[in-house]
């Protein structure tokens, strides 16, 4: 395949990219294209140790943080709620999480295309939810069998700056908990306690309501090969705490219904 035809395979998805990032779709194709210019200026500048889409990625990177770019007076006010709530996150900590996110680069692919190493895209993704979690913090329920599993689950989420409603073991507690809460983020494991379902449960209560679901499972074949809600997120267990901080972050920024935590009533 030609370079030519290796740029047109992976222009639409770094057209996407660069729209999210920027917050509109005809400043985002000013740096593609700026990108572009400089790939045909000098081939060489595409690093294709990790494939030629990652190397795409890494020389638009090197162009959207170049300072001359990045003061363009010209950037057009962002129209829609997930994109102005983007611009708000400081620039490293946003690619990361969208690179991870939005476009599943693998954390050894995002340090490449950021130069950084794992350890600070890890500090970087925590970083973005933390500063995600600031503009929409909500109410979360984590149905989750394993009592330390759950307890790291409550502290990851808490330390984002959300609420934890309560931590369900069973089909049952789940099912009670989000009916008498209504929760605004679900972490959910498959297989429970009791040998009940998580995803049936999340399926019953998207009968009642929407909210988005992040699943974090040992058996993510059951997911795969059962009913399951559209859209919603999969986290293989173990998991990095960083992708759990980056997929919820995702599920509350992309999804329409998703609702900030109510204010709380003062005490006292």
């Amino acid at each position: 395949m030609s370079r030519s035809q290796l740029v047109a395979e992976h222009l639409p998805l770094l057209r996407r990219y660069a729209r999210a990032l920027t917050g509109n779709q005809a400043s985002g194709d000013a740096y593609v294209a700026a990108m572009l210019e400089a790939l045909l200026q000098d081939a060489s500048l595409l690093d294709e140790r990790y494939g030629p889409r990652a190397g795409l990625f890494k020389l638009f990177t090197q162009i959207w943080n170049s300072v001359s770019l990045n003061d363009n007076p010209d950037i057009a006010t962002l129209a829609l709620p997930p994109e102005r709530r983007l611009s708000n996150i400081t620039p490293l900590p946003r690619q990361a999480f969208l690179l991870l996110s939005l476009e599943g680069f693998s954390e050894e692919e995002v340090a490449f295309i950021l130069n950084t190493d794992i350890a600070e895209t890890r500090q970087l993704t925590d970083a973005a939810g933390r500063e995600m979690a600031a503009e929409i913090a909500t109410d979360v329920l984590i149905i989750e069998d394993e009592t330390f599993i759950a307890m790291d689950l409550e502290s990851l989420v808490k330390n984002l700056g959300h609420n934890v409603i309560g931590v369900a073991r069973t089909h049952a507690d789940a099912v009670a908990l989000a009916k008498n809460k209504k929760p605004g983020l679900i972490l959910a494991d498959i297989q429970l306690a009791d040998g009940s379902s998580g995803l049936d449960a999340v399926n019953e209560l998207l009968r009642v309501f929407e909210v988005p679901v992040v699943f974090i499972t040992a058996y993510p074949e059951r997911f795969l090969t059962g009913e399951r809600p559209e859209p919603a997120f999969l986290i293989s267990k173990p998991f990095q705490p960083a992708m759990v901080s980056a997929v919820a972050s995702q599920a509350l920024f992309f999804q329409r219904n998703s609702r900030n935590r109510a204010p709380r009533a003062a005490t006292g």
